[in-house]
């Protein structure tokens, strides 16, 4: 029997469309992030989940709020902040623009898009991934015992970790991925 995940990214949030790290700040979706969240659940119709999965943030519960509408029977709703989106620690808030102004180009792109150097009392993408995996392995255990489906609403660089494990990626091709709002991933897991 195959079971299968589906992954999605929030929707687009003020913060995202402002270029402002946002972390583990709760932006709201803005008016194209709940047309994005409309345009994943439309791509989701078809398909059948007993159990869904979101994080603590507004932008994962209101974008799983719109896939919910097409899925009556999705039994479960649970959150679980083992995929949370990274924290930027100091820098959640700022604009991309005025980090550059203050530590140069060559730091901030480092502090965002490095795999092991954390921003000021924040997160690495390695940190991410160690606790995303936590939660990888426990949701495959659970979709092999109970024999379900599964829909997740994660964030951009919590997905690079799901992505990684299911896609058989590199650090390197993890990286440079760049995760849509209004899109999904299916994944197959045999059960």
């Amino acid at each position: 029997m195959k079971c299968h995940i589906y992954l999605f990214r929030h929707g687009e949030t003020h913060y995202n469309a402002s270029k402002k790290f946002t972390g583990w700040k709760d932006s709201k979706l803005n008016p194209q992030g709940i047309k994005d969240a409309k345009n994943v659940a439309k791509r989701l119709k078809s398909v059948t989940f007993s159990i869904a999965y979101h994080t603590s943030l507004s932008r994962s519960k209101d974008t799983l709020k719109e896939v919910l509408k097409f899925h009556p029977e999705c039994g479960a709703n649970v959150m679980d902040n083992r995929m949370i989106e990274r924290s930027y620690g100091d820098l959640q808030g700022f604009s991309h623009k005025s980090v550059i102004s203050k530590v140069g180009q060559k730091q901030f792109d480092i502090w965002h898009r490095s795999y092991s150097v954390a921003p000021p009392n924040g997160e690495s993408v390695k940190m991410v991934e160690k606790r995303v995996n936590s939660f990888i392995k426990d949701l495959i255990k659970y979709v092999k015992k109970e024999k379900v489906n599964v829909a997740i609403s994660a964030h951009g660089n919590s997905m690079r970790p799901f992505r990684k494990y299911f896609e058989k990626l590199t650090i390197k091709e993890m990286m440079a991925l760049e995760n849509p709002w209004d899109d999904y991933f299916e994944y197959v897991v045999d059960c």
